[in-house]
């Protein structure tokens, strides 16, 4: 089965994450296609938008922690000491431009986030031009608790510095109508409308001519690039691998191991577990 599914209609190229049966998270294949189907996209003149969605209960749940957490896959993104970090980064980076084929679309994308769009997945969200959400759905990147930091680095371009550090140093999800509040998101909107909401905008785009639409985001995406955005993220990947091979990150991957990767998980977003001294903690820790 495609992990991602495409499909075209009329002007618009219609991209859905499409692992349904463990809510779209990312696996070894999963972001290849993702950027086949938007190189598909791209070569087709008579597509002017890209939707991007995902199918079943929610858009992504980030990297498939069965897959990477319990058990490596192919990636192999923990890595036997003494690590090569270079080898770490050709992965995770290749993954990273991967996402950014979103970003450097000649085509906009129109994101519909349903559910959560968490992790990882919020890396591809954030990757898209305009965002939408429902206002109920969730948004974060828990993994900067521990194992993990956000490849794109795309939260900092939406947010400014200071509300990039309150939800980076928290790892905290926020819903659509507080993403949309601090300027993450385009809007929020409830769940019933959202698909009109997204269909709405993408088909007042689809009059406007390709290379209008092209120029337009070039212009604006050009001003990111001239702050350092490919900078940014290559030092964001690097320092990705090292929270993955540091002694709190290997304590992570052991315990979910041991317990499964949903009490992993479970126990570092509530902040209970010393990852340091990997026991629980037995005091409050502040």
């Amino acid at each position: 089965m495609p992990r991602v599914l495409y499909e075209k209609d009329g002007r618009i190229a219609r991209i859905t994450l499409n692992r349904p049966d463990v809510l779209n998270a990312i696996d070894d294949e999963l972001p290849r296609e993702l950027a086949d189907a938007v190189a598909r996209a791209n070569g087709d003149r008579d597509v002017h938008v890209i939707m991007l969605a995902g199918a079943g209960r929610a858009f992504c749940a980030g990297y498939d922690l069965a897959y990477y957490a319990e058990a490596n896959g192919t990636g192999n993104i923990t890595q036997d000491m003494p690590w090569d970090p270079m080898q770490d980064y050709q992965f995770m980076k290749g993954n990273t431009e991967l996402f950014m084929s979103l970003w450097r679309s000649y085509r906009p994308v129109i994101c519909k986030i349903h559910g959560f769009a968490v992790a990882g997945g919020s890396d591809i969200a954030l990757c898209s031009d305009i965002v939408l959400m429902e206002d109920t759905a969730e948004i974060g990147y828990m993994p900067t608790r521990v194992w993990g930091c956000p490849t794109t680095a795309m939260w900092v371009y939406r947010l400014g510095a200071e509300r990039a550090k309150r939800m980076l140093l928290t790892g905290d999800r926020i819903t659509g109508s507080e993403a949309e509040r601090l300027g993450l998101i385009y809007r929020a909107v409830p769940s019933a409308t959202l698909d009109a909401e997204a269909e709405a905008l993408a088909e007042r785009m689809v009059t406007i001519p390709i290379n209008q639409l092209m120029m337009q985001k070039l212009v604006i995406n050009q001003a990111y690039e001239n702050m350092g955005l490919e900078t940014t993220q290559m030092m964001a990947t690097v320092f990705d691998g090292i929270t993955r091979h540091s002694p709190e990150g290997i304590n992570f991957k052991r315990r979910a191991e041991e317990v499964g990767w949903k009490q992993a998980v479970q126990e570092r977003d509530q902040g209970c577990y010393d990852w340091t001294k990997n026991q629980p903690f037995n005091h409050d820790p502040r």
